[in-house]
C-alpha cells in the first residue's frame, strides 16, 4: 500500500489543522495507521494510531485531548484532526501503515508516506 500525507501548513498557536493520509494500491481497511512526527533536531516520535476497524485508538500523552485520529475506509483515508495547536507541535508529520493492530512503535510499521510540514507560530 502506498500512503500520502497531506494537509500541513502554517497556523497560529491555538489554531487547528486536519491532516489526511490517503492510501492507494490496496484498501486501507486492512491496515492500522499511525501518525508520527519529527521536529527539527529531534527524533521521530509517535503521535496517534488507529486500528484497522477504527474501533481502537491510542494517543501520545502530549497530544491527548487535542488531537483526534479517525478513519474513513470507504474513502481509503485516515485523518488527524489537530486542535489547540502549540509551537511545540511544529514538525514534519508522517503517516504509516501496518496490518490490523495499532502500535506505537515506529519499527512496527511497514509502509510510510512522505511527510507533511506543520508549523505553529506563537
Amino acid at each position: 500500500v502506498q500512503l500520502q500525507a497531506s494537509g500541513g501548513g502554517l497556523v497560529q498557536a491555538g489554531g487547528s489543522l486536519r491532516l489526511s493520509c490517503a492510501a492507494s494500491g490496496r484498501t486501507l481497511g486492512n491496515y492500522a495507521v499511525g501518525w508520527f512526527r519529527q521536529a527539527p533536531g529531534k527524533e521521530r516520535e509517535f503521535v496517534a494510531a488507529i486500528d484497522f476497524s477504527g474501533g481502537r485508538t491510542y494517543y501520545a500523552d502530549s497530544v491527548k485531548g487535542r488531537f483526534t485520529i479517525s478513519r474513513d475506509n470507504a474513502q481509503n483515508r485516515v485523518h488527524l484532526q489537530m486542535s489547540s495547536l502549540k509551537p511545540e507541535d511544529t514538525a514534519v508529520y508522517y503517516c504509516a501503515g501496518r496490518f490490523f493492530a495499532l502500535n506505537r512503535k515506529e519499527s512496527e510499521y511497514d509502509y510510510w508516506g512522505q511527510g507533511t510540514l506543520v508549523t505553529v507560530s506563537s
